[in-house]
């Protein structure tokens, strides 16, 4: 695959798109560690740095680094966006034949890029995804709710989505150009990039302990990635609410049944323990058929705004040209 050419830069081979929050700490291992890895693939190479909004010195370390780094590109971002929009923000202005996305904390190894670009020249892939072999840095929390992540979705995107492939994969220039025409406002790329049928492989490796500073991917943030994923990709939830209607439909009838039996043979009593069960349990199933209803209208209404999911406040590629 050839390298995407540009008249104000020369031709570039291979992206590199790194979503970035608060990440003072890992930055400086970051180029260490990454710089020598692209330096001797023998690539014309881009960097994209997306600053997520960071309020701490991310963004005055990626100028630093810009003065010693030419290849690294700063896309600073108007506010905090979120991870998946931020990703979204350097898929769209990549210019390499090739774009690998990974995080900056360094628990993806930057060394597994140069093997992830020969399998994808060497079978014709259009994706390669790295796999996660080894977990055991993560806590023993993170590593049950991942692989509790990954089974859901397994069984509700279909088992093409391979397992414990986060963000870190390489795409070729024919599947970045159909994720942009794609018109999803919040694209969960793991479930998506699959979806899409691309020829696809893997490379695996051990994950490693993040290298500073702290997860920005809390309890609350994976929930809610789940839920967009389930939502995104899934009307399981609303088929699940209509079962529940249904068994509710069973089980009042039972009730029905039974009242009118004790009615019949004359031994009414007050049943304060049942009324309030039945009435728990009915007022539960409601709110659990109209919250899953809420969800998916939420991003019916989201999709009518048509907002976009991120505003680029600067791009230095721009003001180079």
């Amino acid at each position: 695959m050839s390298a995407v050419h540009d008249p104000h830069r020369g031709p570039v081979s291979l992206s590199i798109v790194v979503p970035i929050f608060n990440e003072e700490e890992a930055l400086p291992v970051l180029a260490a560690r990454l710089r020598p890895v692209l330096d001797g693939c023998d690539e014309p190479y881009e960097v994209l740095a997306v600053d997520d909004g960071s309020t701490d010195k991310t963004s005055h370390l990626l100028e630093d680094l810009r003065n010693v780094w030419p290849q690294l590109r700063v896309v600073a971002l108007r506010r905090n966006s979120g991870h998946q929009a931020a990703l979204t923000a350097g898929l769209h202005r990549a210019r390499g034949a090739y774009v690998i996305s990974m995080d900056a904390d360094l628990q993806d190894p930057p060394e597994v890029i140069p093997g992830m670009l020969a399998l994808a020249r060497a079978d014709g892939l259009d994706v390669v995804y790295g796999v996660r072999l080894d977990r055991s840095a993560d806590t023993g929390f993170k590593r049950r709710t991942a692989g509790a992540y990954y089974w859901l979705m397994r069984r509700l995107a279909g088992s093409h989505v391979p397992a414990q492939a986060g963000d870190f994969r390489l795409l070729t220039r024919p599947v970045v150009e159909t994720l942009r025409t794609l018109p999803e406002q919040q694209q969960i790329y793991r479930l998506l990039i699959p979806w899409l049928g691309f020829p696809s492989g893997q490379v695996t490796y051990q994950r490693a302990e993040r290298v500073a500073g702290t997860t920005k991917y809390p309890l609350h943030k994976m929930v809610l990635l789940a839920l967009d994923s389930i939502t995104s990709f899934s009307a399981a939830p609303l088929r699940l609410a209509t079962a529940l209607g249904a068994f509710s439909l069973v089980v009042c009838l039972g009730f029905l049944t039974w009242t009118l039996v004790v009615y019949a043979t004359g031994s009414t009593l007050p049943g304060w323990t049942s009324l309030i069960i039945t009435i728990l349990f009915f007022g539960a199933v409601q709110l659990f058929c109209v919250g899953m209803l809420g969800e998916y209208v939420a991003r019916i209404y989201t999709a009518v705004q048509a907002r976009p999911t991120y505003y680029v406040a600067r791009d230095t590629d721009d003001e180079q040209h």
